[in-house]
C-alpha cells in the first residue's frame, strides 16, 4: 500500500537512528512499531551481560524490575555473539506480563526480525564486546531515550564512563579457531553493515 504524505498509513517514521554516549556510532529503533508513551523515557537499567544471563534471570520472581525499567542486553552483537542472531526482541519479564504490561524500553547490540514490535533499540554501536560505553552500563544506571531528538544516553559523567572503561575486561572468546574466529576478528560493526573487512 502506498499512501500520500498528507495521509500516511502511520504518522511515525519506519526507522530512526539514535546517537548518544551509549551509542556514539548509532543505534536503530522502529518508531512505527514502538509505544507512543515510551518514545521519550528515562528509567533505570536492568543489565543482562549475555543472552544466557538474560534467559536465566528474566522470569525470576525476585527480579527487581517494573514498567519504568530499561532492559539492556549486552554481548549479542557481530563479535560478541558471532553472526548477530535475532535475539534483540527480548520478551518482557513474566511477572510484568501478568500485570498487563505489554511494552518496555529494551536495548541491545543485537538484532531482531523486521516484523517484531515494541520499543526496542537495536544495533548499538560500538557493541559491548569492544569495550565502549555500552559495555560498561550497570544495573541502576539511568538511561534516557528521546526518539524525537534521536538521542540515547546514560546519565553518567564522562569521567565515570572513562573510569569504567579503564577497568573493563573483554569477554573470553567463544571460539579460538576456524571460520568463527576469523569472523570475529574481521567483522565490522553494525553501523557498517556487519560485513567483513576484506
Amino acid at each position: 500500500m502506498i499512501a500520500t504524505a498528507a495521509a500516511p498509513v502511520n504518522a511515525a517514521t519506519g526507522l530512526a537512528v539514535l546517537k548518544g554516549n551509549i551509542c556514539p556510532d548509532g543505534a536503530v529503533i522502529k518508531p512505527s512499531a514502538a509505544s507512543a508513551h515510551l518514545m521519550r523515557h528515562t528509567g533505570p537499567a536492568l543489565v543482562f551481560e549475555s543472552i544466557d544471563d538474560y534467559k536465566a534471570r528474566i522470569n525470576d520472581d525476585d527480579l527487581e524490575v517494573d514498567a519504568n525499567t530499561v532492559l539492556v542486553l549486552k554481548n549479542v552483537g557481530p563479535k560478541g555473539y558471532p553472526g548477530m542472531p535475532e535475539v534483540g526482541n527480548m520478551t518482557l519479564p513474566k511477572k510484568l506480563l501478568q500485570q498487563g504490561i505489554s511494552d518496555m524500553v529494551r536495548i541491545s547490540d543485537g538484532r531482531m526480525s523486521g516484523t517484531g514490535f515494541g520499543t526496542v533499540i537495536l544495533h548499538v554501536s560500538p557493541e559491548a564486546a569492544l569495550g565502549g560505553n555500552f559495555s560498561v552500563l550497570q544495573t541502576g544506571d539511568m538511561i534516557s531515550l528521546d526518539v524525537e531528538r534521536r538521542t540515547l544516553d546514560v546519565q553518567l559523567t564522562d569521567e565515570e564512563l572513562a573510569r569504567r572503561r579503564k577497568a573493563w575486561q573483554p569477554p573470553s572468546p567463544q571460539v579460538s579457531r576456524g571460520y568463527v574466529q576469523l569472523y570475529t576478528q574481521r567483522v565490522l560493526q553494525a553501523h557498517l553493515g556487519a560485513d567483513l573487512d576484506f
